[in-house]
Parts: structure tokens; sequence; C-alpha cells
């Protein structure tokens, strides 16, 4: 296979937390409306999806809370760390997204976000938000099989 062939991914950050704190029901790769200087600090690994959610406004996907710290060689053309920044997806997503999502208790987390290709992707996941009981069993689960694999490991 040529190397021009071949998909390239390079993984910029993760949203550790969403795993913890959502249950993922499915995902979707969309593409991200970025400004020069914040593919730059990307490239940096410079971003924060801690706090990010996106919504559905006039038929638009829209990312919030993600933070791009401004580009470290940047001057004027460097932008709000945390503006809100326009996904890209086909109309029929966008369409059953918006089905989705009318649903009580379901929202779109940010899961990571990576370049495919030199093209900034952000995988974006549509979500059910846990309990805490829900996250205490899945965290005695964890235990357990770890313990097990200890066990069996030996």
């Amino acid at each position: 296979m040529a190397e021009t062939d071949e998909i390239r991914e390079k993984l910029v950050t993760t949203n550790r937390k969403a795993r913890h704190d959502y249950t993922i029901l499915d995902t979707y790769e969309t593409g991200i409306v970025l400004t020069g200087t914040e593919v730059k600090s990307l490239r940096e690994g410079n971003a924060n999806l801690a706090d990010g959610y996106a919504m559905i406004k006039n038929g638009e996907v829209w990312l919030l809370g993600m933070h791009i710290t401004p580009y470290s060689h940047g001057s004027y053309a460097n932008v709000d760390p945390v503006r809100t920044r326009k996904l890209l997806l086909h109309k029929n997503e966008i369409r059953k997204l918006i089905g989705i999502t009318s649903e009580k208790g379901l929202t779109l987390v940010p899961l990571k976000v990576y370049f495919k290709n030199n093209l900034a992707k952000v995988l974006l996941a549509v979500a059910r938000g846990k309990k805490s009981y829900d996250k205490r069993h899945d965290i005695a689960r964890r235990e357990v099989e770890r313990d097990i694999r200890r066990k069996y490991a030996r």
C-alpha cells in the first residue's frame, strides 16, 4: 500500500472524563471549523475537552467549552480560546442527531480531537449521563476484572 493511500491519524487530546460521566450510545466523526492559529496550536497538542459539549442550533452543530490555547507564535490572529466552533456533518446526520437529542437525558459530548489525513476531526458521542451509583458500579466491575487478570497472569 502506498503511503498516500493509508489513513494517518494523530491524536491531539481525549476527554477522559466523558467515559466516566456518560454512557456512550453512538459516535460520529465530524470536521471542525478552525482558524489558522488554532490549527497550529492543535498540532502542538494544546487543547482541552474536559468541559466541552455540543448543541444543535438552527440546523447546525456547534461545539462549546472546548479550550484551544492561543498559538505561541501567533499575534493578532489568535482568537478567543473557548469560542464556539462549528462542527461539520452531513445534513442527514444532523437530522438524526436532532431526533436523538430531543429525547430527554441525551447530550452530545466530544470524546477526542485528532488529525486524520491532515484534517482536524472531532469524535462526537451521543451520551446519557450516569448516576453516581452507576459510576460506583463501573469502578467496582473494573477492579474485579483487574483482580481476575492479576490472578490468572501468574
